[in-house]
C-alpha cells in the first residue's frame, strides 16, 4: 500500500513525527509532499517558511518512516503527483476534516490523524516570539 502526506513541515516537531509514523503504519511506502518556499509564503505569510524547502526536505528524508520527499508549487502540481504516484491512502491532519482537500478525488481512501494543537508550528513560533 502506498501512502501520501502533504504539507508545509516548516519546523519539524513531535506532532509531525507522530503523524508521519501513523501514515507509514498504514502502508509500505510513504511519500511526503511539501510546499515550495514560494507557496508557503502565499499560504502562511511573508515571514514563512522558517526553514527553506531544501532543509525541510533534508530533515524529512532523514526520518526512517519517510521513503520519498517531493516538493510542489501549486495545486495542479500536487494533483499531478497524485495521478503519477497513485497512492492508496492520503493522510491529513484532523483539522482538514470536512474541508475540501486537493486531489481527494484521486485517492482511494482518506485518513485523518488527530492533531494535538500543542504541537502546532504556529504555536511554537508564537512561544519563541513571546520569550
Amino acid at each position: 500500500m502506498k501512502v501520501i502526506v502533504n504539507g508545509t513541515f516548516d519546523i519539524l516537531h513531535r506532532g509531525h513525527i507522530e503523524m508521519l509514523e501513523y501514515a507509514k503504519s498504514l502502508g509500505n511506502h510513504l511519500v511526503v509532499c511539501i510546499d515550495t518556499d514560494t507557496r508557503v509564503k502565499q499560504l502562511k505569510g511573508p515571514d514563512r517558511p522558517i526553514n527553506n524547502q531544501f532543509d525541510r526536505s533534508f530533515m524529512l528524508n532523514a526520518l526512517k518512516c519517510v521513503d520519498t520527499v517531493w516538493t510542489f508549487a501549486d495545486e495542479a502540481e500536487l494533483e499531478y503527483i497524485l495521478e503519477t504516484y497513485k497512492p492508496d491512502i492520503m493522510v491529513k491532519g484532523s483539522d482538514y476534516r470536512g474541508k475540501p482537500i486537493v486531489g481527494e478525488h484521486l485517492i482511494k481512501e482518506m485518513k485523518f490523524y488527530d492533531i494535538d494543537s500543542e504541537y502546532s508550528t504556529t504555536n511554537i513560533i508564537q512561544r519563541i516570539t513571546d520569550r
